[in-house]
């Protein structure tokens, strides 16, 4: 499939692999630049248009790239063009759309979660990220292993970060489709915006993993951020509803780790007076939209050092210094 291709907006020029901003913005670019240790690419696009690509290292940006949990944000996408269609509701209880995957019994009142509650990590159900997530990805049926984790708080509770969420959410959409995620991720996503959409890790019961792993070009991560900057539009189609759009940024809880707002799959922050979402993965996997800016900004990482504390404050911080002054007079 091809891949996007878009004119290049002055002014720019060329080094090597970068497209970098004219001076006097670039000998402090490089420099943190240099900061970011673990960057692979960065790609910054702007009212559909590519302003600015690095490549650092790792894979190059129109090559597939492991995203992490930043596919929960790609999920929630999904989610939404699956409620546009009709095929279940926001509101509804899970215990209505499981289908096979509904366990026999269930510790926890599975009809008390909504699909709502697997997208905002409000579930109630105990995590199985953290200390349970060598556990849960050794079992030998992944959502199931979910669906019977005991209730830990109400649903619509404090945020329980879980990948578990986003894989009964990946189950569900499969079932109630007919269709793998993967077809869905091409039929629905790739193939409006002309991007690539690569196979990934499938759990043993044979659902792609939700919720993480996906692999997506940094390029094709900034046009999905497009896709938002633009409520909904790619291509002269309404790929998801602008109403989506909205109730993903509308926040229901905070991070327990940045306490930053989180809505459905997307995250919220504050540069200064300029409102941004954002999803991330581990390793320093982020993609933001501004749409003060029309900006969607993408940067991919090495995931497989340690994390050194302070790096996502590291590229939030770039994009503050760096990025957004370039268009704050547009």
């Amino acid at each position: 499939m091809a891949l996007n291709t878009r004119p290049i907006r002055a002014p720019l020029f060329v080094v090597g692999w970068m497209l970098i901003f004219s001076t006097p913005l670039m000998a402090s670019y490089e420099d943190d630049l240099n900061s970011l240790s673990r960057l692979h690419n960065l790609v910054v696009i702007q009212d559909g248009e590519i302003v600015l690509e690095h490549h650092q290292a790792g894979p190059e940006p129109a090559e597939a790239a492991n995203i992490k949990s930043l596919s929960k944000s790609i999920l929630s996408l999904l989610a939404g063009i699956a409620i546009d269609k009709g095929y279940f509701e926001l509101n509804q209880p899970i215990s209505e759309l499981l289908g096979r995957h509904q366990p026999a019994q269930p510790p926890a009142d599975l009809s008390q979660i909504q699909v709502e509650h697997l997208l905002s990590m409000q579930s109630g159900l105990q995590r199985t990220s953290g200390r349970h997530y060598g556990s849960w990805v050794n079992s030998d049926n992944w959502t199931r292993y979910a669906l019977t984790r005991p209730m830990v708080d109400e649903p619509g509770g404090d945020m329980l970060y879980s990948t578990g969420n986003s894989h009964i959410l990946a189950a569900i959409l499969t079932e109630q489709t007919g269709r793998s995620l993967l077809q869905l991720m091409r039929n629905w996503v790739g193939s409006p915006l002309n991007i690539r959409i690569y196979p990934w890790l499938q759990s043993p019961e044979g659902i792609y993993f939700g919720g993480n792993d996906m692999r997506i070009s940094a390029r094709g991560l900034a046009w999905i951020g497009q896709l938002y900057v633009n409520q909904g539009m790619a291509n002269g189609q309404q790929v998801v509803s602008e109403n989506w759009i909205e109730q993903s940024f509308q926040p229901r809880t905070n991070s327990v780790y940045t306490d930053d707002p989180y809505g459905l799959g997307w995250f919220s922050y504050q540069f200064n007076d300029v409102e941004a979402f954002y999803g991330r993965g581990y390793g320093g996997q982020l993609l933001y939209v501004i749409p003060a800016y029309k900006l969607s900004i993408v940067m991919t990482s090495d995931p497989t050092p340690p994390s050194q504390g302070g790096y996502i404050n590291r590229q939030h911080r770039f994009v503050e210094e760096h990025i957004l002054p370039r268009f704050s007079d547009r």
